[in-house]
């Protein structure tokens, strides 16, 4: 039975894997062992909306307390500047796979010649607006917004939450380990001479994979056929005039494409390319160029995309970046976080703390399966985008690997922007479902032979339906005005949901 957990790294994934199981599983001893010499990548968190439920929702730590350590901003989803329409949204409501009772077809088929302001989420993305506001003019926040969030200022806040929890954070470097003569690991050894003993380990040690990689040597699937880019220039600056906008920005790069993570006070900026089309130098000399409040010499991470065949080995469990990593290109690493975290404790909760050899292999199946799902729908972004005609955009286009979803582009390519594509996806193990498909194909103007041509009267009727979510959108609070509103003394949130009142104009 298991009793005590190390979890090896106090990163992002380390940190919430500890809280989690410490809140989930009181009994049990957590413990983290963290390497002074690494330090935090510090490129600026983006989320899914999954993140939010798992800490307000899954692990019961109130809004209130989360926002004053915290400081987020909000994210309604990614502006694309992509694709031959040059720019689109996706947000993390419902805009395509839904359908309007007056109209015959579903939302995609009337977005031929435009593509926004199709959901209200849209329409605020599109006026630069957080959230609605309501009679009293206060913000609706409602649960279909991620988060911004600075990744020093959150690995902070995590301690803290840990901490509170009676999580113990160890310093040290882990240098070897002791194995088990029926296999996985009986404890690791830090560099001052400590022996770290535990009856399960969860590796949150990032790229290094310490545990899974390193020590148990577990194979690696990688992710190459598919996405090509393989490093990031990172480089952001402190916040002068620029409005904080709700949203992240891909755009489209010679080799690539940049993100925009938006801070209250700081905007990350970074360039995900592929190091066989372009070099660091020229990488580095087109972000200045596109962005010249950067820092003249900004930073070259390295990457791969991928992952280990098997991400559970005996007693060994790998969570984060230790277990995969795909490029962020929909802000994918703490959805996977969260989600992996949840299935660990609901299978060591169901197996009694006891989790046997089929226990091990469901959960493998699972997260590869995330993996693979994650995978496929990044890929189907570039194979798409036609927006620059450069060799590494027509080498996607040619040479992408999408075989997975042959099926479902088949069947969209024969009957377009239906729910019914969903049918044609393999089981999935993450928040995109037929909707995020959906998007890319209509965003990118993806062709389709059965099209729709709406008559008069569902012209009109799309038409006042887009104008309604717009006229709401127009009205609605930005992101500044929405921080005045919940930093007021007399706000206050709602314990059970994300809708918040409160009863005076906050001071300006």
């Amino acid at each position: 039975m298991i009793k005590s957990i190390l979890v090896v790294g106090s990163g992002s994934a380390g940190l919430i894997a500890a809280i989690s199981l410490k809140r989930k599983l009181p009994q049990l001893t957590i413990r983290i062992v963290r390497s002074p010499e690494i330090g935090v990548i510090g490129v600026g968190e983006g989320t899914t909306p999954n993140f939010p439920k798992h800490i307000f929702d899954y692990l019961g730590i109130t809004r209130k307390r989360f926002y004053a350590l915290a400081e987020p901003t909000w994210k309604l989803g990614i502006r694309f500047l992509w694709g031959p329409r040059g720019r689109f949204d996706y947000t993390f409501d419902q805009q395509l796979d839904r359908q309007w009772s007056d109209l015959s077809m579903p939302n995609g088929y009337y977005c031929d010649e435009e593509f926004r302001s199709v959901s209200l989420p849209g329409a605020l993305m599109w006026h630069g607006k957080a959230f609605p506001r309501q009679p009293n003019n206060c913000p609706d926040i409602q649960g279909w917004h991620a988060f911004h969030i600075e990744n020093a200022k959150f690995v902070e806040v995590l301690e803290i939450l840990a901490r509170e929890n009676e999580v113990e954070i160890l310093d040290g470097k882990v240098v070897g380990s002791d194995r088990l003569p029926e296999g996985g690991i009986a404890a690791v050894h830090l560099e001052d001479g400590r022996r770290l003993e535990a009856d399960f380990f969860v590796d949150c040690s990032g790229f290094r994979s310490e545990l899974l990689g390193r020590t148990l040597e577990e194979p690696f699937a990688s992710f190459d056929r598919s996405l090509f880019c393989d490093r990031a220039v990172v480089g952001g600056w402190e916040r002068t005039d620029e409005p904080i906008l709700p949203y992240t920005t891909a755009e489209t790069m010679d080799a690539g494409w940049a993100w925009q993570i938006e801070h209250e006070h700081h905007i990350n900026r970074g360039y995900v390319y592929c190091s066989q089309a372009i070099s660091d130098d020229k990488a580095a000399a087109e972000f200045l160029r596109k962005n010249p409040k950067a820092p003249s010499s900004p930073r070259v991470v390295k990457f791969r995309s991928g992952c280990y065949r098997r991400m559970w080995v005996e007693n060994v469990v790998a969570i984060g970046n230790s277990g995969g990593f795909v490029e962020p290109l929909e802000a994918t690493a703490l959805m996977m976080v969260c989600g992996h975290v949840q299935t660990l404790l609901e299978m060591l909760s169901r197996s009694r703390l006891e989790p046997t050899p089929t226990w091990r292999s469901l959960y493998n199946d699972l997260a590869a399966q995330g993996w693979t799902d994650i995978r496929d729908f990044l890929a189907l972004h570039y194979k798409l985008n036609t927006a620059l005609d450069t060799p590494f955009w027509r080498h996607c286009q040619e040479d992408t690997d999408v075989s997975n979803i042959a099926s479902l582009l088949e069947f969209y390519a024969e009957n377009g922007p239906t729910g019914f594509c969903r049918y044609r996806l393999s089981r999935s193990e993450n928040d995109f479902g037929v909707e995020g498909y959906l998007v890319m194909l209509v965003g990118n103007r993806a062709p389709y032979r059965a099209r729709h041509t709406p008559s008069e009267a569902e012209r009109r009727a799309w038409a006042q339906h887009r104008a309604q979510v717009d006229a709401a959108a127009r009205t609605g609070l930005d992101v500044q005005e929405t921080l005045s509103y919940i930093r007021h003394p007399g706000w206050e949130w709602h314990a059970d949901t994300a809708v918040a009142t409160r009863s005076s104009a906050p001071g300006r």
